[in-house]
């Protein structure tokens, strides 16, 4: 089967998002999986050459409070999968982001959520005992978040 015939079939079921909706937060989800993979590399890498370092052997940093248990490869948390729709969003829509995104039924990050539980729901998408819907709830408020100035200040703070 087809991924638009699966997300027929999830649509069936809640019509209130659309088939684009859902191929945003597919997508949305592969790009921060992507991401989180580049950042536990770059976080890798760093440790080992630290460790190799002749002088100082450094001990590798213990993941950020919470993530250890999410650690796993290709795991990402609900405040990362609306993190990566955001820059998604700007990124393909610029000023347009709001309307393209009201009119696919997505108007908050709790939208974003709904539409992931769906998937996990029809079993196209797994979970870890620690996910929870709620994860995705009030992760930004979209008014602020998908301008396009919010993307470009956080380029420039990197």
């Amino acid at each position: 089967m087809n991924l638009r015939d699966q997300l027929a079939r999830v649509i069936a079921r809640d019509s209130r998002y659309t088939i684009e909706s859902y191929a945003f937060v597919l997508e949305s989800l592969k790009r921060a999986r992507t991401h989180k993979l580049q950042e536990l590399r770059k976080r890798r890498d760093r440790d080992r050459d630290r460790a190799s370092r002749p002088h100082k052997r450094a001990q590798p940093a213990p993941p950020p409070a919470g993530e250890a248990e999410t650690e796993q490869p290709g795991h990402v948390t609900g405040g990362e999968v609306c993190q990566a729709a955001r820059r998604l969003a700007l990124r393909y829509y610029g000023l347009m982001a709001i309307t393209v995104l009201n009119q696919w039924g997505i108007r908050s990050t709790s939208d974003i959520g709904e539409i992931v539980y769906n998937l996990i729901a029809s079993g196209d998408l797994d979970k870890t005992p620690t996910d929870k819907r709620s994860d995705f709830d009030d992760v930004f408020d979209f008014a602020k978040a998908l301008q396009p100035k919010s993307l470009l200040e956080e380029e420039q703070s990197r």
